[in-house]
């Protein structure tokens, strides 16, 4: 497909999504035409350039024609040929956008996203590295005004954060964060070090677009449901009441459990929008897979395991290994002021992405 398909393609995409609300039976439907206007709001930049540079190109079409007919006067022909020669490079400039566009904004960037934080090697230090990359993404969500909600996890005695689920919701978050999902080292004198060496530990980030149970179904017969007491410290529930979920969907294999609420059908909600998530990723690395060999190109492969960026406690130093972008600005990073880092990769995947096109 050309590129030029590819742009009429995302077009006519947004024209369908116009039809189908104004249709009588999606009306009714709250849930979709709350999904369905998201999708059109996210598409209207691309469409309105579409319309000038559909103008543009009928404009410098006609001054051609106009200029070709034997039967226009050479004053005319002559601001016919200017027509068609500006019209031209009005369609070029704005196709050179359109191009930018058409690889920014896929179908999941506007999506709301769920992180998934682990801590890696390192012990109790890993733990307390996890907790700073929590905070750094609580501030980033304040200073952009997206919503935070704790879907599992806790912190340990230390005051860490050996495992912990949340979701972002906003404008574009998923479109930001996607690019930090990976294994993200810190080299710093722990805490509790009294010699004053310098340790390495890691923490893994997974950042998955959130998904309505319009975009994947998930059969009843398909999952198995344990309910079970929470364990590790917690309120006066813990350890009292079947309130912590466990979900198996059993043709993938992916297991989901939460149990931070103290409702049971709170923990069960929690738990299908995590399992909702991962099973969207499935589907999604299966299309990269039978995809071209270009996508390695992309920045990152959004693999957990690949190790991304290192924090560098002595340099006050960031540094991201994919891109090759460094930082002496970590003291202001964890602050949640990542506007630089976050600009330059996702500048890095669009180029990477026009290269491809």
């Amino acid at each position: 497909m050309s590129i030029e398909d590819k742009i009429e393609e995302r077009a006519r995409k947004a024209h369908e999504l116009e039809a189908k609300l104004s249709d009588p039976a999606v009306a009714g439907d709250g849930r979709l035409v709350g999904r369905l206007s998201k999708e059109l709001g996210a598409l209207r930049p691309f469409v309105e350039l579409h319309a000038e540079w559909a103008k543009a190109r009928a404009d410098a079409a006609a001054g051609a024609a106009m200029a070709a007919d034997p039967a226009t006067d050479p004053e005319m022909r002559a601001l016919a040929l200017d027509e068609a020669r500006a019209g031209t490079e009005t369609a070029a400039a704005l196709f050179e956008r359109l191009k930018r566009l058409l690889v920014a904004e896929d179908e999941d960037a506007q999506r709301d996203c769920i992180v998934e934080l682990r801590a890696g090697a390192g012990g109790d230090e890993a733990a307390l590295f996890a907790r700073d990359l929590f905070e750094m993404y609580s501030r980033l969500a304040v200073r952009r005004g997206w919503k935070l909600e704790i879907l599992d996890g806790g912190q340990t005695d230390l005051g860490g954060v050996k495992e912990m689920k949340f979701s972002l919701s906003g404008s574009g978050v998923y479109r930001e964060m996607r690019y930090e999902s990976g294994v993200h080292r810190v080299q710093r004198v722990p805490e509790t070090e009294a010699a004053g060496r310098i340790q390495t530990s890691t923490a893994t980030v997974a950042v998955l677009p959130e998904v309505e149970d319009v975009d994947i179904e998930i059969r009843p017969q398909d999952l198995e449901e344990d309910f079970m007491r929470a364990g590790g410290p917690g309120g006066q529930n813990v350890n009292k009441t079947s309130s912590a979920v466990r979900l198996v969907h059993k043709p993938s294999g992916i297991v989901v459990k939460c149990q931070d609420e103290s409702s049971q059908r709170k923990n069960r909600d929690r738990a299908l929008r995590i399992l909702r998530a991962k099973l969207y990723e499935a589907r999604q690395e299966e299309l990269h897979r039978t995809r071209s060999e270009a996508r390695r190109s992309q920045v990152g492969t959004g693999d957990r395991s690949e190790k991304i960026r290192t924090y560098h406690f002595k340099e006050n130093r960031v540094t991201d290994h994919r891109i090759g972008f460094t930082t002496h600005t970590l003291d202001r990073v964890l602050q949640g002021e990542l506007d630089d880092l976050l600009h330059a990769l996702a500048e890095a995947d669009l180029e990477a992405k026009l290269k491809d096109l």
